[in-house]
């Protein structure tokens, strides 16, 4: 294939979009008669191939599962090939770091008030949250949305962390893109939550004032190294890693954990509130 068909103008949605429509017209489908065979549409095909949407896991996979498109896997090593420079693309400098440690921990507990947590995210709703930063362009929101889908491959990996979540009742009220999104959102997380590995906790709102109300923070934890924080804010993110500053992080998700309701009545929050949302 020639490099002129691909198109490979140097950005990765616009190198796996430009091989996605090689496979395509080479087995003489529509964007459509596709879109069908990997339950998606030809709107979401035409924009992938134009390099306006990043593909999802799900996608590629679907992808490189039709027959008539002979790609014998390779949208699937395309895409994880180019993952690496989605990231570096998408992440400011201080949050790479972050990102690694994220990938290596063995547990990470996570609190927030006002959104749900990243590693927990559908498409839609992480690509609402991220399209109100100021100032980025419609490419800039692909590439951080692409990044933070990315980030989620560690909890299907063979050895998953730990991933404990704690939030608050107002994160599944807030309406975040649309009412569709909302509730998308709120039953990929109950579907989450009900893995081994993954705990989920809310602060109902009777609650009133608590610990938590001061922000976002995550606890990472490793085999053989000391455990690191990182607290989130509007501008930058701050790491944490001297003994003081992460027993500081430790008693405030002790005490935000006592408040929440247990594992089962929290999983029933969420999917009552589910029902509120269409």
């Amino acid at each position: 294939m020639a490099s002129a068909e691909l198109d490979a103008s140097g950005h990765p949605r616009q190198v796996f979009g430009a091989m996605l429509r090689y496979y395509r017209c080479r087995a003489g489908m529509s964007q459509d008669q596709l879109g069908a065979r990997v339950y998606s549409s030809g709107d979401t095909v035409g924009k992938i191939e134009m390099g306006q949407r990043t593909p999802s896991h799900e996608f590629t996979a679907a992808c490189d599962a039709v027959p008539e498109l002979q790609t014998a896997g390779a949208l699937t090593e395309l895409r994880a090939q180019l993952s690496d420079t989605l990231k570096l693309r998408a992440y400011p400098g201080w949050f790479q770091e972050w990102s690694r440690k994220e990938a290596e921990a063995v547990s990470l507990r996570w609190y927030e008030p006002l959104i749900v947590p990243g590693l927990l995210q559908t498409e839609e709703y992480a690509r609402a949250v991220l399209r109100t930063r100021v100032g980025d362009t419609d490419e800039q929101v692909e590439e951080m949305v692409a990044a933070r889908m990315e980030r989620q491959a560690i909890l299907s990996r063979a050895k998953p962390p730990t991933l404990w979540a704690v939030i608050d009742e107002g994160v599944l009220r807030r309406l975040i893109g649309s009412g569709k999104v909302m509730r998308d959102q709120l039953l990929h997380l109950a579907e989450m939550a009900r893995r081994p590995h993954i705990v989920l906790q809310v602060v109902p709102a009777s609650v009133g004032a608590y610990e938590g109300l001061r922000g976002v923070f995550i606890l990472a934890s490793f085999d053989n190294a000391p455990d690191v924080a990182y607290q989130d804010a509007a501008i930058f993110g701050q790491f944490l890693e001297d003994a003081a500053g992460i027993a500081a992080v430790t008693a405030a998700w002790d005490t935000i954990k006592s408040e929440a309701l247990p594992r089962g009545a929290s999983l029933e929050l969420v999917e009552e509130v589910a029902k509120i949302w269409t």
